[in-house]
């Protein structure tokens, strides 16, 4: 969506297609961070934002065992924005539908599940979904880790591993309750509670492949499991009624070796699934997004782009991705795993400690979140369009439909597919 606003603004005509009806799915991403806000800034769309409800984050906490940490602090980020906003993605998305489906170049179709690529002499010119085909100068995959685009295309991934898995779910919010975001680790087991004003998103870490024991001992075995983390959910955890109230996330951490082929790119989790720690994963891909509007948004217009142009985007932002995954698998296998693997109320380790004695420390962290590795601001500069894009059915370079029930057709330059099946 990001990219699909960056490049109808520079005058690219542009079709996104939507898998679902619309954007409303619960345990998603729903960290907006201080890089992802500056670009909201930079494209004048800030104050509007955050007049949506969300709730800020200006320092990184957690409770080891009994103690208070506080890793990571917000205060010093060379950003306008120095928190976290937490905010379900579904307001970010149609946040930024709203505004992108006021440029001429822009269009958005829902219910649009993308099930192939179109290749001709080597390369791709388009998408088929379940009714329709679309045909474009540059398809661009940003449909998630299970991504079909990059099946489709035979691209192939590199996997990191992850030793681990998140169960997702909700627990009320109580007026006396702390309005604080806190990570808690203690007797083997690592829960998350993010503030969603009139309740908690809750994230449960379990050792990959131990769901199936988890659910062989109950429903109720996994409630106290949770009592006994976060005593404070005692009076309020039989809200959990089944295991139907449990989402699984199944965390992997890979990468594509190339990330494009002629006629077709992937960005954010297509290219690289990033474990849940520290939530930068929507992040990274807003910060693929710019980069690919700004190395491609001219070359696409002006109708010359080459592999050149497209590896150009693979280069800029690979370096970001190796550091950030890198770090994520060396914390899941380092601390997340030590804590999994330890059955007995735990005590901050003296490296942890140090983050509360020298709070300076706390800037590193706070950067590395907030901002991240080599950031991308937005270069690209609006063109005004006469006329917003019209169906012209059977003409090159436009859709070509396969279903008269459901027929969709728009002349574009470039389409990017998103999937909200996550």
């Amino acid at each position: 969506m990001v990219l699909g606003y960056l490049l109808a603004r520079a005058g690219v005509q542009t079709v996104v297609l939507e898998k679902h009806k619309d954007f409303l799915r619960d345990f998603r991403g729903d960290t907006v961070h201080p890089s992802t806000l500056e670009v909201m800034a930079e494209l004048g769309l800030l104050d509007e934002f955050l007049k949506l409800p969300h709730q800020q984050v200006r320092q990184l906490q957690g409770q080891i065992g009994e103690s208070r940490v506080t890793v990571a602090d917000f205060a010093h980020i060379p950003t306008r924005c120095k928190f976290i906003a937490l905010m379900p993605q579904w307001h970010f998305l149609n946040f930024l539908a709203e505004r992108a489906e006021q440029l001429p170049a822009f269009r958005l179709i829902t219910e649009a599940e993308v099930t192939d690529v179109i290749w001709e002499n080597g390369r791709v010119v388009g998408v088929k979904a379940k009714t329709f085909e679309i045909r474009a100068s540059l398809v661009v995959g940003a449909d998630g880790r299970h991504s079909t685009v990059r099946a489709r295309a035979g691209l192939q991934v590199e996997d990191l591993g992850s030793a681990i898995d998140v169960l997702w779910m909700r627990l009320s919010r109580r007026p006396e309750d702390s309005a604080e975001s806190l990570a808690y680790f203690n007797y083997g087991r690592v829960f998350v509670t993010l503030d969603r004003g009139d309740y908690w998103q809750c994230a449960f870490v379990i050792r990959k492949g131990e769901l199936d024991d988890l659910r062989a001992k109950g429903i109720e075995g996994l409630r106290a499991q949770i009592v006994r983390i976060t005593p404070m959910f005692g009076n309020r955890v039989q809200e959990l009624e089944s295991w139907d109230d449990i989402k699984l996330l199944t965390v992997r951490v890979d990468r594509l070796r190339e990330w494009w082929r002629p006629g077709l790119l992937c960005i954010g989790d297509a290219a690289h699934a990033m474990s849940p720690l520290g939530g930068v994963g929507i992040n990274l891909a807003v910060q693929d997004a710019v980069a690919a509007a700004n190395l491609l948004a001219e070359p696409l217009r002006r109708g010359v782009y080459t592999g050149d142009d497209l590896n150009a985007v693979q280069c800029r932002r690979m370096f970001p991705t190796r550091f950030t995954q890198g770090l994520q698998v060396l914390a899941q296998e380092r601390f997340i795993g030590a804590v999994l693997a330890s059955g007995v109320s735990l005590r901050p380790p003296w490296q942890v400690q140090l983050f509360n004695r020298m709070k300076w420390l706390q800037r590193i962290p706070a950067r590395v979140v907030g901002v991240g590795v080599r950031p991308e601001h937005v270069r690209t500069e609006p063109v005004a369009l006469e006329t917003r894009h019209t169906t012209r059915r059977g003409q090159a370079g436009g859709a070509v439909t396969n279903g008269a029930a459901n027929e969709h057709a728009a002349s574009s330059d470039v389409w990017v597919r998103r999937t909200s099946s996550e």
